[in-house]
Order: C-alpha cells, then structure tokens, then sequence
C-alpha cells in the first residue's frame, strides 16, 4: 500500500504563486483594489469574452447571473439534475421552479433532446431559461441550445465550472471556447482549490453583454453604484446644501439603487488567480495526459461500464469511470489511500428537491449512471507512479472477483 494519500483533487500552488499573495498582502489594497480588474481582464481575454466579473465564489456567480437576468417567483427554468446542487439552487434563490431533464448517458450532458422534448410539451412563455452544465470538462453545444433557446424565449446561464480551457466545434468548425458567451448570455466559473484554477474561493461571471455586465457590477457590490452619470439623487441632494449653483456631485457620493449583496472576490485571491491562469494552458495539458493514460488502460476492460473517454476540447476537471459494485471499489480504494469522489448524487432525488415531488423514476439515465460512476484521481500534480498505482488497484480488485 502506498504511503502518501492519493485525493481525486488537489490544487498546485508554486512560489510565483505564494510571492504574488504576499505581495498583494503587502500592498495597499486588500479588496476592492487594482488586481480585481486586471483578473477579469485577463480572463475575460482566455476565454474570449468581452467582460468579466470576479465574485467570491461560484455559487455566488450563478445566483448574481439569475438576478441579473431577472428571473423571478414562479418562473421556471431547466437544469440538468448530474451537478452540483448550486446549479439548481440558484433559481431556488430568486423564488423560481428547477425543472430537471435527464442527461445523454454517453456524454453525461444535459440531452437536448429531452429538453425539445420538454418545451414542446408546454405552451411558449412556460419557461424563462435554460442552465446547461459543462460536466466533468466536457463542453455542451451551445449553438444547438442557442437556437432551440431562441425558438422560445429563453436565456441561458451556462455552467463552466469544470471547463476553462474547454471547447467545442460550431457548425463553422470554428473553436468555441467555454465561457465565451458567444451563445450563452452569461457563463460561469469556479476557483475552488480543485478547479483548474484555484483562488482559495472565488468565481468569475462572463458575458458579452454590456447591458447584463453593468447589472453584475452594482449586483456584486450591495447594489451600490459610484458612477455619476448613473445617480438619481439630485447634485444639491448628494451635497446636502439647498443651491441651484452646485455643478457636481461631492466625492463621498454613492448611491444604492437595487437591491444587491457583498459577493466581492478580494485582491490577494485575484493575485493567486492571475498567477494560476499563466499556468492554465500548461495545466489542461497534463490533465489531457492523464486523461489518455486512464483511457488506454480501461478501454475494453469487461469491468468498465462506461468512461470519460479522449473527447476534442474536453478540459477533464474530472475523469470518470462506471463500473459495477461502485461501493466496493470505492471502500477498496480508500483502504489504500485512493481518495477517489463520487459526482453527483442527482440533485432531484435530495431531499430538498424531492419535496417539490421529484421522485426516483424521474431521471432513469442519470440514476443509472449515479449507481455506476466513481471519478478518479485528477489534477496537473498527478504522477505517473501514481497514476499506475490506482489503475492497479482497479484491476486488481476487478481481478481478484
């Protein structure tokens, strides 16, 4: 047995990284400073969109997305129910109805098909929008829920949390990067430790459009703004004085106008950010590596039900297998230190969603692959003696029945 915990996750902090945190603790700013901007900037320019706006974490991202969108009590929008549960909960957040669709079982994405099922079962104007999720790395056609979103009325919040660095081919077979919002209105990210890039916390919202881009900025800050051309309040309120000769607002004038909330991301997390996306290509790279080595050694084994497999644009947050007796392998793993994860239990069978009548039977595709899926160790950091190490013991204890 190997000596050294093997997780499913793990960030990869280097010394340029830890230099730049203490260099941002050292500095002026501890929030609200310069390094907010030059991170959103930065990645807006990785993933190809126009802006940018950096939150405290990714649940927080996706609930500023559906205020931003103004999604409100009652209003229903469809998700896939093989994700984190933020995914769902932030409609949940805004008084909407999560409506789940089941996946495609080879991909594991949300199928588009049962979705044209489902908007064609009920009048137009039934649903607001659309929450397709960018699982495990792999990236959904967005161009194929573009236009069915656009047949009725809907937007679309896409989930990109497991894929920075991922694409998919258009019709043009042009490359289109996850989170580019080229066909979503607004895509979303997360800087979790075991994301491809880690901030501690931290989350990214992006879009191209400038008009939903101003409604984050206020959102993300208590719905406060600081830009004069955009106050209500007259000059001789903001300076308390009764006078017709006041021709500008006092420099302490801010104005609150919506109702918003604290989901600011701080400048030393927005240093570590910057520092990880130099890395960002680099460490996609390796994750495709391992990818391959995982893929060579299960393809055509009887014990595989199913896996992640080589997939063009994949970004491989997560690499995952589906085997029979999933409980027993995953105790086996962990007695030799294998910390492997299981993702997810479908979201419409917790208990908080079973109470608005999701029931087991709902979702066959996505209950048969929860029986079935383990995720495996993946992260840039991996070593192949590692690698080999786990993939030995899956066939060992598939051997050994």
């Amino acid at each position: 047995m190997i000596d050294k915990v093997i997780p499913y996750g793990r960030q990869n902090i280097t010394q340029d990284d830890i230099n730049v945190v203490i260099a941002s603790l050292q500095s002026d700013y501890l929030t609200q400073g310069p390094q907010i901007l030059e991170f959103e900037q930065a990645f807006a320019r990785y993933v190809g969109s126009k802006y940018a706006v950096a939150v405290s974490n990714g649940t927080a991202a996706l609930h500023l997305s559906t205020l931003a969108l103004d999604l409100k009590d009652g209003d229903k929008v469809i998700t896939t129910p093989i994700t984190f549960a933020a995914s769902a909960n932030c409609v949940r957040y805004c008084g909407g109805e999560v409506v789940f669709s089941d996946i495609d079982p080879n991909t594991y994405l949300l199928d588009i098909t049962k979705v044209k099922e489902l908007l064609k079962s009920v009048p137009k104007g039934t649903y607001k929008g659309i929450i397709p999720v960018d699982f495990a790395g792999r990236a959904v056609d967005l161009e194929a829920y573009r236009e069915l979103a656009d047949q009725y009325g809907l937007w679309i919040i896409e989930d990109a949390c497991h894929a920075p660095g991922g694409f998919f081919m258009d019709n043009n077979n042009s490359i289109q990067n996850c989170g580019n919002s080229n066909f979503a209105d607004l895509a979303i990210f997360s800087f979790h430790p075991v994301k491809h890039i880690a901030c501690g916390e931290g989350g990214m919202i992006t879009t191209n459009d400038k008009v939903l881009y101003k409604k984050l900025l206020a959102l993300r800050t208590h719905g406060i703004t600081k830009n004069e051309v955009e106050y209500h309040n007259s000059m001789n309120f903001a300076n308390g004085v009764d006078s017709d000769t006041i021709d500008t607002y006092p420099g302490w004038y801010m104005e609150m106008q919506t109702l918003g909330f604290n989901y600011r991301l701080t400048d030393f997390q927005a240093a570590l950010g910057i520092s990880q996306l130099k890395r960002a290509d680099e460490g996609l790279l390796k994750r495709r590596d391992i990818a391959s080595v995982y893929n060579k050694a299960f393809i055509g084994k009887p014990y595989i039900k199913g896996q992640s497999g080589i997939i063009e644009g994949h970004a491989y947050h997560l690499y995952i297998i589906e085997v029979e007796d999933r409980l027993g392998l995953y105790n086996y793993l962990r007695e030799n230190n294998i910390f492997a994860q299981i993702h997810y239990i479908p979201c419409h069978l917790m208990p908080y969603y079973k109470a608005f009548g999701w029931k087991e039977g709902d979702m066959p595709n996505s209950e048969e692959y929860y029986k079935r899926c383990i995720s495996l160790p993946m992260f840039p950091t991996l070593t192949i003696e590692d690698q080999n190490f786990v993939i030995d013991k899956i066939d060992f204890y598939y051997g050994r029945r």
